[in-house]
């Protein structure tokens, strides 16, 4: 999910995003595209020659001023470390100046143009340093904002976005929701690669595109299929209806997707989905410098357990007696009685038996990829 530096969101690099950190390396390394001037070597030649008129040619204006170009020329590099050099070198040459025209000497006028040469370069870095952090500040947000939308609804975008604290190990009540695609390995085996990403980008695009419409959060994309909770980072009041109505609605549109594949000569796909409700753990994992906000603990152990268990009873989607029983809490009777009951099931890795509760939608045995 988000990444996370310190106390800010920082998002994985994405393909194509086209946002990269310049460092001195990178800035020396570039090479210019034909018509565009390098920034650094036309702030070196515009130097040079305010330098040449303020030393060799007597005038009573402080020829010194114009190196504020030189800085803002620089500051094109959008590098805060080449802008302070660019500075200093400025103010150097703009004393060095002074002192060769006038020999030592300290007279009241050519002191104070270099006074003010000095003044108006030190507050062009300044405020060129503060523009460029601005704007580095603004693409960071900006991208901070692009990565959160991936996994999360729209209207938690914003309000996560503006966090700037921490964020704590908590535990608290949610549904877990898992998605997967059957069969994908013998889809694979028979599809090219350009076939098997666009199918999990139409995949992904639906499965997403449910969970966030009933309030859920994408905790991980999982190849073939998704991790998702409701209920976090806040504990709604119809969570577990929210999952199962997300889980009917992706079911649904699977089989709408599969009647236009059908028309186009592709083979149909199944999805099954398993749901879960309980405690969950909320919180921060990972090494240095790189953090995941990530939701973990048996919950999801046994929703994952649950989604597999799917295939054992045919169905397109099972879920636990908790959520049954969360569904009667919220109000949600009428969805709770759409489910059958399976009875008690001893799940893969499980010593208890797990009183699951099954649907079937939309499909034959025959329909699906093995």
């Amino acid at each position: 999910m988000a990444l996370i530096q310190s106390n800010r969101v920082r998002p994985h690099p994405a393909a194509g995003d086209g946002v990269v950190a310049d460092g001195p390396a990178s800035v020396l390394g570039r090479r210019s595209s034909p018509g565009r001037l390098n920034p650094l070597l036309a702030s070196g030649a515009l130097a040079s020659v305010i330098f040449a008129v303020d030393t060799l040619v007597r005038v009573e204006f402080a020829v010194a001023v114009l190196y504020v170009v030189v800085v803002l020329v620089v500051a094109a590099s959008r590098n805060i470390t080449f802008v302070c050099i660019a500075a200093i070198v400025c103010i150097v040459l703009t004393v060095t100046s002074w002192l060769l025209v006038h020999r030592w000497m300290l007279p009241d006028s050519a002191t104070l143009r270099m006074s003010m040469s000095v003044a108006a370069i030190a507050v062009t870095t300044l405020l060129a340093c503060r523009s460029i952090t601005a704007a580095e500040d603004l693409i960071a947000t900006q991208r901070q904002r692009a990565n959160l939308a991936r996994f999360f609804p729209p209207q938690l975008v914003n309000e996560l976005a503006d966090l700037n604290m921490p964020t704590l190990v908590r535990s608290q009540p949610a549904a877990v929701l898992f998605a997967d695609m059957v069969g994908f390995t013998a889809f694979c085996a028979d599809a090219s690669a350009d076939e098997t990403m666009e199918l999990l980008r139409d995949l992904h695009r639906i499965l997403s595109d449910r969970v966030f419409a009933n309030g859920g959060m994408i905790d991980k994309y999982l190849g073939d299929g998704l991790f998702a909770v409701f209920g976090v980072p806040h504990t709604g009041a119809r969570d577990a209806t929210n999952a199962v109505l997300s889980a009917l609605e992706i079911v649904t549109r699977i089989s709408e997707w599969n009647m236009r594949r059908a028309a186009a000569g592709k083979p149909p796909i199944r999805i099954v989905v398993g749901i879960h409700y309980g405690e969950v753990l909320q919180g921060e994992i990972g090494g240095v410098g790189r953090f995941e906000l990530a939701v973990v603990g048996d919950t999801v152990n046994v929703a994952s357990r649950v989604e597999a268990h799917c295939r054992e009873l045919d169905v397109d989607l099972l879920v636990t007696a908790s959520i049954v029983e969360a569904l009667h809490s919220e109000g949600s009777m009428r969805l709770a009685a759409k489910l059958t009951d399976e009875g008690a099931h001893i799940l893969r890795g499980r010593s208890e038996a797990v009183h699951l509760h099954g649907l079937r939608m939309f499909r034959a045995k025959t329909d699906v990829l093995p």
